[in-house]
């Protein structure tokens, strides 16, 4: 895809959300990308491990997603 492709395709997919909660994310993700210029580390990446990495901090975002810090403690107890 080309630049006018992803931000065609882009416009179309926020444009097709409801969800106020998933808009703010976007929003949000978006803001702080712009904000921050590549870094040394993130311009070794692969596109495969920034996608990944990215889809990762989404992710973290939702509670649901999340494991109680007290929850690993016991799991890992032995190690700390």
């Amino acid at each position: 895809m080309n630049t006018v492709e992803i931000k065609k395709n882009f416009h179309l997919l926020i444009d097709s959300i409801n969800n106020d909660n998933i808009l703010l994310k976007f929003y949000a993700i978006m803001a702080r990308t712009k904000e921050k210029s590549d870094g040394k580390l993130w311009a070794r990446l692969t596109e495969e491990e920034q996608e990944e990495l990215i889809r990762a901090e989404i992710e973290s975002n939702n509670p649901s997603n999340l494991i109680p810090h007290t929850e690993v403690q016991k799991k890992h107890k032995k190690w700390l």
